[in-house]
């Protein structure tokens, strides 16, 4: 890799550390989460921080900067679809204890652009803090690759003796025929998921709304569609989307 890409790269790995469960790190800490030297580490916090991407607080822990609320503001402003699928997806999340997200595709990339733990009872989930999601082994990525029409990557590694269990050109029409995709234990043994797509006001497909869970509560499986469709639902006609 070019040292300009492996440069951004790695700051980039720095920013994607931060999240909901961890909104502040001190220079030793994220060393070892990313199995980084402490001197290199150290100079990209510095760079970052005088940019403005991140912010020290208090002696040695490190926020992300205000900088990046304001680039995030301009990405929301130029999404107006954005708005009203956060609120239904934190109050999603509140409903059902789970956790709930919203999910783009990019090309052939799944993009879990937002998260909320809000109310969630129980241990974190595998994958939440993810960016890049699996399109064969999370539900989110197995709704929009259906709906758009896409093949599963050839090479796509088997994460359980769950994973890519049924052909996917089975698996896809029946998510296209009932507008909703499940996974159980596919991405790792106990984790689950559910996902339905979010309309715009064409009828285009504009992301997917998602629950990740315990695989246990798939035992409430119905309750928890109806409570996707309804939030989806209420995004879509929000949006101006009136199916005939």
């Amino acid at each position: 890799m070019p040292r300009t890409l492996a440069t951004v790269d790695s700051a980039v790995r720095v920013l994607e550390a931060f999240d909901a469960d961890h909104t502040e790190w001190t220079l030793s800490a994220l060393a070892a989460h990313l199995d980084q030297p402490t001197s290199t580490l150290h100079e990209q916090l510095s760079t970052l921080t005088a940019s403005g991407l991140l912010m020290r607080v208090g002696r040695g822990r490190y926020r992300l900067g205000w900088r990046l609320l304001k680039l995030s503001s301009a990405l929301y402003g130029s999404v107006p679809w954005y708005a009203p699928a956060h609120d239904a997806m934190n109050a999603l999340a509140r409903g059902t204890h789970l956790l709930a997200f919203l999910c783009v595709l990019q090309g052939s990339q799944v993009l879990c652009i937002a998260r909320s733990v809000q109310g969630r009872d129980g241990p974190p989930v595998v994958g939440e803090t993810q960016f890049v999601l699996p399109p064969h082994a999370s539900a989110s990525g197995k709704l929009l690759y259906a709906l758009h029409g896409l093949e599963l990557p050839g090479d796509a590694p088997r994460y359980t003796p769950s994973t890519l269990q049924t052909p996917w050109k089975v698996e896809a029409a029946a998510i296209r025929a009932a507008r909703l995709a499940l996974t159980r234990d596919e991405w790792a043994i106990g984790t689950s998921g559910l996902a339905v797509p979010l309309f715009g006001a064409e009828g285009e497909v504009l992301g997917a709304l998602g629950l990740s869970l315990p695989t246990f509560r798939l035992r409430e499986q119905e309750q928890l569609t109806r409570r996707l469709r309804d939030a989806a639902d209420e995004v879509a006609w929000a949006l101006g989307y009136r199916p005939a």
